[in-house]
């Protein structure tokens, strides 16, 4: 993977992100696409424009989005673009800042570069497998935390029974909140339902690749472009307390799943 892929799907990204922005703040058309989960036009305009942009740079690549009808000859390509044009659209149509664009290449089932583009922040985020990962340039490492008690949670609120968690700013997008690990500014991010691919690959490399420990809610290893393109939850940690955060926490996804474990 070369640094001009790389260099691309950042600029791609950005030119999202301004497209994007020139609308945040304003009235724009939503509707919901199912009870409490809305979109607008601007998440079709960046949606038409990334995947303009990126099969022209990788043609032979299959295509997964939010914005898109899923077509699964997706599984047939050994690269898949995985967007979400605009992740946290909630605080986007709020004119709240915590949403981003995110871009992930995922080869072999795997994301090898990564981008977020959070233009109503000033931050943009890249991650290259093997390579680090960088906010504006400069390189980001996960917390050494190893005690749970303490560990920073981007949260609206938490239950009596993690009253020993410290709850931080949580902006509306998870590829945010993941961010955030990665920037050692959250020690702990925990999601209890089936999530789509869009909205964690980009931020999964990017925490990896900041030295964040990332598996499914179960503390199994994520995997993407599957036929379902979801997982399991998410939990993403400072990489010290992992094990710990999923011995407390592996009871309730046991219970949110409601099924065997296999």
């Amino acid at each position: 993977m070369d640094d001009a892929l790389r260099h691309a799907v950042s600029e791609i990204a950005a030119e999202a992100g301004r497209l994007a922005l020139g609308r945040f703040g304003q009235d724009v058309r939503k509707w919901e696409k199912s009870p409490d989960n809305f979109v607008c036009e601007v998440d079709l305009a960046v949606d038409e424009l990334l995947r303009a942009r990126l099969s022209a740079l990788l043609p032979d690549a299959g295509w997964l989005s939010e914005e898109t009808a899923d077509d699964l000859a997706r599984l047939s390509h050994r690269r898949v673009w995985v967007v979400d044009p605009i992740d946290g659209t909630r605080d986007y149509l709020r004119h709240r800042p915590g949403w981003a664009v995110s871009v992930a290449l995922v080869e072999d089932g795997q994301p090898v570069i990564g981008v977020l583009d959070a233009p109503a922040r000033g931050e943009h985020w890249i991650a290259q497998a093997g390579r680090g990962a960088t906010r504006d340039g400069r390189a980001l490492a996960a917390s050494l935390r190893r005690e749970l008690t303490g560990a920073r949670v981007p949260a609206d609120d938490l239950p009596r029974v993690d009253s020993d968690l410290v709850r931080v700013e949580k902006p509306n997008s998870i590829a945010l909140r993941m961010a955030m690990v990665a920037a050692d500014e959250a020690d702990l991010l925990a999601t209890f339902r089936w999530g789509a691919d869009w909205d964690i690959a980009a931020a999964v490399l990017i925490a990896r690749e900041a030295g964040a420990t990332i598996t499914d809610a179960l503390g199994r290893k994520l995997r993407f472009n599957t036929p379902r393109g979801e997982s399991f939850g998410l939990l993403a940690t400072a990489p010290g307390i992992h094990a710990a955060a999923a011995d407390r926490l592996r009871p309730r996804a046991v219970a949110a799943l409601g099924t065997p474990i296999r």
